[in-house]
């Protein structure tokens, strides 16, 4: 898991983030500064890429837009102003249909669909905190990648606003998104790259 930082303060807010060092990439949860290096690896890019490009050519003229990082992603807990928001992500990919949440920082609210691909660095976060952090902001779906063991984990909202158990999908699987009725991923041909 990304270590927090080692700062003199014990709180940080989007304000202190946007001050910091671009050559770093950082993220915010709850006020906790996490690192996110070291860089991703080949295949993880390899991953984001083709899910990516599968997402956007469903997405062309269509309403929901697909951002991969470096894409902030603010979530409030109430109307403050963006220097005081004590969270901000990075997700691997990032799925918003309401775009009276996207402005030139990014996005402010919670996305539609996030996908995260984990490594031995994230694996503790993705699947723990940002679960978590997730749910909270009501982010209809979630999905972990698991490169190494070739499966995914999808996290969809039920009726209550909570992450029922998730579906778990392997590499001879086809998933039918949630969010974006119609767009399916086959997991044989999502799975080639390494």
């Amino acid at each position: 898991m990304g270590l927090p930082a080692l700062k003199m303060k014990e709180i940080f807010t989007y304000g202190d983030y946007l001050k910091w060092d671009d050559n770093e990439r950082w993220e915010l949860i709850d006020g906790i500064a996490y690192n996110m290096s070291p860089a991703p690896s080949r295949s993880h890019q390899e991953l984001v890429g083709e899910l990516y490009t599968q997402i956007n050519i469903f997405l062309k003229g269509k309403d929901c837009k697909a951002y991969i990082a470096p894409f902030d992603v603010r979530l409030p807990e109430a109307n403050e102003s963006d220097d005081k928001i004590l969270t901000v992500v990075q997700p691997d990919i990032s799925v918003i249909c309401d775009k009276s949440k996207l402005d030139d920082r990014g996005c402010k609210g919670a996305p539609d669909w996030i996908i995260e691909i984990i490594s031995p660095h994230t694996a503790a976060k993705d699947m723990k905190v940002k679960l978590a952090l997730y749910e909270k902001h009501k982010v209809k779906e979630y999905w972990i990648v698991h490169p190494t063991d070739k499966f995914i984990l999808v996290y969809r909202l039920n009726d209550n606003n909570q992450y029922s158990r998730p579906d778990v999908y392997v590499k001879e699987d086809v998933i039918e998104c949630g969010v974006l009725k119609g767009l399916t991923v086959d997991l044989k041909e999502l799975f080639q790259y390494e």
